[in-house]
């Protein structure tokens, strides 16, 4: 009886070394699929890293060979694209430095400030407007134009009426001299759902911009005299810049947002000719030669920028504010 049962028992443990096998080959090949994925992970991140290294690297020597091509003299081209904001590519610091070395650069007999915006921060305009007059101040030899393409309103046409002249198409819109601030009221939708809004704060107004709660008649009229403030903040930087150049000061609708086409602009002294960016280089300022001094940020430094910029615009925008704005 006890042969009989040994030869069971012999080849269940011939099983079990079979499968043990089996596994430890199986567990060994998916640690080996998991070492291989690491270091390709590893090598991928590697080779990421040296091309942003490389880029940063042999930027500045693409800007030397151009600045090697130049001629003895030319015209020092500047781009305001898109809403003038902090983070942004047209914010103030950018159109600041690009300013600096324009105006700074012994070669650069004009400055062109060709400018497509539709405006964007108060702040951020007044900015780029006082820096323009201090640089004109210092460099008056050197003269700066703003030239509008499709769009140089509210904010930015703030920036254009520091120019020495302003040109633009046409067709080119004009104008928008006024301030805005928005936002949403949820105070009906809530009643409706049934929400309770619970605030806690320790001043009287401290949330008077909250959406979800009723306006006071009070803090309205607040909020409108900030506005009111920034509104006439931008006419006195307007007429002052533009001075007498200005047909008709009183114009009741000329500082009231409205925006005109160029050909319209024209007559009302908002601009001082019709005109592109290479004809006002060529036939204005002497010098055909376009030199692109715009600031422009490494794609990594833009994402990290708009990262950071959409938490807050995203917050912003959930707790019902938008700060005044010249657009």
């Amino acid at each position: 009886m006890s042969d009989e049962w040994k030869a069971p028992e012999k080849a269940e443990s011939s099983d079990d070394k079979i499968w043990k096998l089996l596994e430890k080959t199986l567990l060994a090949s998916v640690q080996e699929q998991r070492r291989a994925r690491r270091w390709g992970i590893f090598f991928k991140l590697l080779t990421f890293v040296w091309l942003i290294g490389m880029l940063a690297l042999f930027s500045p020597l693409v800007d030397m060979e151009k600045s090697a091509t130049r001629g003895a003299n030319y015209t020092a081209l500047i781009e305001v694209r898109g809403v003038i904001a902090d983070k942004e590519s047209a914010s103030a610091d950018n159109i600041v430095s690009s300013l600096r070395a324009a105006f700074e650069d012994p070669k650069v007999k004009g400055v062109i400030l060709r400018i497509n915006s539709p405006g964007g921060s108060p702040v951020q305009s007044g900015y780029v407007y006082d820096e323009i007059r201090r640089l004109r101040g210092l460099h008056p030899d050197t003269k700066l134009y703003a030239v509008i393409s499709d769009l140089g309103a509210s904010g930015a046409y703030y920036i254009a009426s520091a120019a020495d002249q302003i040109y633009a198409d046409k067709a080119s819109l004009v104008g928008s001299i006024g301030v805005t601030a928005a936002g949403y009221g949820f105070v009906g939708t809530m009643e409706k759902l049934g929400v309770e809004r619970r605030t806690y704060t320790s001043g009287e107004h401290k949330s008077f911009l909250d959406p979800f709660q009723p306006q006071k008649a009070d803090e309205t009229q607040f909020w409108q005299g900030v506005l009111d403030t920034t509104h006439r903040q931008f006419i006195t930087s307007v007429k002052q810049g533009r001075g007498d150049r200005l047909k008709d000061k009183d114009h009741p609708e000329l500082f009231s947002g409205l925006v005109w086409s160029g050909e319209q602009a024209l007559p009302l002294g908002l601009i001082d000719g019709l005109g592109s960016a290479s004809s006002v280089a060529r036939d204005v300022i002497g010098e055909k030669e376009l030199v692109d001094f715009t600031v422009e940020e490494s794609p990594f430094d833009r994402f990290s920028k708009r990262l950071g910029a959409s938490v807050a615009e995203k917050l912003a925008f959930y707790m019902g504010f938008q700060g005044p704005s010249l657009r």
